[in-house]
């Protein structure tokens, strides 16, 4: 089971009760909320897709109306797996 580093005071509004779900995953280490900025586009509810692969896990971009936020994900999952279990969350 991982663990949810929350080291900001603010984000995406429902992104921080999906992120501890996807900490209870065993293949999880950490979750990290990071840069929040703003997009063009508008996205009507809360979909995380995976961006590019870091050193130890994924980033990815947490996307609702105008805002984006930057979640970094700490794992040993390859990039299809952690697809994967990331669209079982962005569908509920």
């Amino acid at each position: 089971m991982g663990r949810l580093v929350l080291n900001h005071s603010s984000n995406i509004e429902g992104l921080i009760p999906l992120l501890q779900k996807l900490a209870l995953n065993t293949h999880i280490k950490t979750v990290t909320p990071a840069v929040i900025s703003r997009v063009r586009g508008k996205s009507s509810k809360l979909i995380i897709r995976l961006s590019v692969k870091t050193i130890n896990g994924y980033k990815a971009i947490a996307r609702k109306g105008k805002t984006a936020q930057e979640v970094f994900i700490s794992t040993d999952l390859n990039k299809e797996e952690l697809k994967q279990l990331m669209d079982i969350y962005n569908e509920k």
